[in-house]
């Protein structure tokens, strides 16, 4: 239970941070953070939870991650489903804690017809920039892809572990500069689906593809790392 409320509060932070920064702080009149500003937040709440809980549960706060792990060989397929259901509880209840504050002020409101809206993820009209369905699919499976391929290295027997919360959160802040105007960035399912559920609409029925993309990428890295990178003599 240890592990999973880990989880869940990583999640949640890495949602209330990540979301909360773009819904809150990047259109902020001459003082906003931007695309730099939010793509620092999401790697800075991985980075610090990292640090927080790491030792706990291992610091997955995605399912895609998890998924990757375990097809790398480093989890157990008897905590997957655990953990993703308390990733999923952590971020929709982050969203929920977002949208209440959003509420609170006077004109603010959902417009769902809009990409981005209440920080969803989306392709062809609904991705900031205009990109289509098979580029944002791409973008997502390449992405998390590599996403995997750091945390599986950085976390490795053979890898200096202490620096591994630096290299994941530096990672993550590099793939949302590159894909913030192609699909929002996703590359974490449960971050995508309590986004989604709030916004409703197109949103959501989009939402398959932040679901499968990440998590297909996720596969080959660890199917790669394990069968091409891993040094296992010293595993």
């Amino acid at each position: 239970m240890k592990k999973l409320f880990a989880e869940f509060f990583g999640t949640y932070w890495l949602v209330f941070g990540g979301c909360g920064s773009a819904l809150f702080a990047a259109g902020f009149p001459e003082l906003g953070i931007g695309f730099a500003g939010v793509s620092l937040a999401f790697g800075l709440t991985v980075l610090t939870m990292a640090y927080a809980v790491g030792h706990i549960s291992g610091a997955h706060f995605n399912p895609a991650v998890s998924i990757g792990l375990w097809a790398g060989g480093r989890f157990s397929a008897k905590d997957l489903i655990p953990y993703i259901i308390a990733q999923c509880i952590g971020a929709l209840a982050a969203a929920g804690t977002l949208f209440i504050i959003w509420s609170g002020k006077a004109g603010n409101a959902i417009d769902n017809t809009k990409a981005g809206a209440f920080a969803s993820n989306g392709f062809g009209a609904f991705s900031p920039d205009g990109y289509s369905m098979s580029s944002a699919f791409i973008a997502e499976f390449v992405l998390t892809l590599f996403f995997l391929l750091v945390i599986l290295g950085a976390s490795d027997k053979c890898a200096n572990t202490n620096f591994c919360g630096i290299a994941i959160g530096l990672a993550l802040t590099l793939i949302h500069l590159i894909s913030i105007p192609i699909t929002n960035t996703s590359v974490n399912p449960a971050r995508s689906l309590s986004q989604a559920i709030f916004a409703g609409g197109e949103p959501l029925s989009q939402v398959w593809l932040f679901w499968a993309a990440p998590i297909l990428g996720a596969i080959v890295a660890g199917i790669i790392y394990k069968t091409l990178l891993q040094n296992n003599e010293n595993q």
